[in-house]
């Protein structure tokens, strides 16, 4: 492997990744400035590079076969095996522009992915060895869910862990391994935190999933668990914007149970970083209000034939932001408000 010093121009690859991180995720460009400082650049990096293994997946007009080649590549390119500028070059021209591929600022962040690169190989071994790991797990498993997908939707409720785990979980465990490296006390709960990261990670996913099921099957796509529907005895592969089946709403109703009790354990993930962390826990609290906020909507609104009808408004959003800045540090409140924002939710068994 080569060794790769800092990069000569370090600063200007930061002013790079702030700016690049607002065109391709606004939620994140907000979360991860109120990071301690000493995260804040790791984490915006690993989430770029996370951000670049999406679009290899995303892009409709790329072959299954080339996804694969890319993707090996891009790990290669990580683990600093192989230059960036070729995987950039050579990936860049097979990439559409339009709304069901990539988008302008995906296109620039994988044009400037030496700059990326640079930045990832400045780290701290640990913080580079768990990045890699993350791109590594995410990047072959996202290829090979999609070269299976169908519109039938996985097989079981274990399928689908294994799924959220390689584009999700995976990325918890990464975070837990970096909080731990920062802080010497929230280390001594990292076997707990590294478990529960999964779960939390399992949470989020679920609710982006049952958030956007129409939207994948206009690609062809469905990442629902095709057990569940069936012991309502309804097929996935029937479902249509026509739906108005009870069957299907049943099947609905138990995983959005299944993601509540993940994100209760996001919850407990939370709180296991000491309270004086406050910029970490708002990291934390600012996902989980959202994706309890969502869930409550979709669960709400069952009739639902796309993501935009059980989007969460700005004002929800900006709401949750101070409210969770405020009550960061406070386990009590904060347990309480999740059991008084979940408790319409349905009730259902652990997994």
């Amino acid at each position: 492997m080569t060794d790769f010093p800092p990069s000569e121009h370090l600063e200007s690859d930061l002013e790079y990744q702030n700016r690049i991180l607002l065109g391709v995720s606004r939620t994140f460009a907000l979360t991860i400035p109120q990071l301690p400082e000493a995260l804040q650049n790791v984490v915006g990096n690993a989430y770029l590079l996370c951000r670049i293994a999406d679009t290899i997946e995303d892009e409709q007009h790329l072959g299954i076969e080339k996804k694969y080649r890319f993707t090996e590549s891009f790990v290669r390119v990580v683990a600093g095996e192989e230059p960036a500028d070729h995987f950039a070059s050579e990936l860049l021209p097979l990439l559409s522009l339009d709304e069901c591929s990539t988008n302008p600022d995906e296109l620039d962040l994988v044009e400037n992915t030496p700059r990326v690169i640079r930045l990832t190989h400045s780290f701290t071994p640990n913080q580079r060895a768990a990045l890699e790991r993350c791109v590594r797990i995410m990047s072959r498993g996202m290829v090979e869910f999609q070269e299976n997908s169908s519109l039938h939707g996985l097989a079981d409720l274990p399928e689908l862990a294994r799924y959220c785990y390689v584009v999700a979980g995976v990325v918890g465990e990464m975070l837990s391994t970096l909080f731990c490296e920062y802080s010497k006390q929230i280390a001594e709960n990292e076997e707990l935190l590294q478990e529960l990261a999964v779960s939390f990670g399992q949470g989020l996913q679920m609710t982006n999933i049952l958030k956007d099921v129409w939207e994948d099957r206009k690609r062809d796509m469905c990442w629902l668990p095709r057990s569940v529907f069936a012991d309502a005895g309804f097929t996935l592969a029937e479902l249509s914007v026509e739906t108005t089946d009870q069957r299907y709403q049943q099947g609905l109703t138990e995983l959005i149970g299944i993601a509540r009790n993940h994100l209760e354990n996001a919850l407990r993930f939370t709180l296991l970083i000491p309270g004086h962390e406050k910029e970490i826990r708002r990291f934390c609290l600012w996902a989980l209000a959202m994706a309890v906020l969502s869930l409550r909507k979709i669960h709400a609104y069952p009739g639902y034939r796309s993501g935009s009808q059980v989007k969460i408004t700005r004002r929800s959003v900006k709401l949750a932001v101070i409210t969770m800045g405020l009550l960061a540090s406070s386990d009590r409140i904060l347990r309480l408000l999740f059991s008084m924002f979940t408790k319409t939710l349905p009730q259902t068994r652990q997994y």
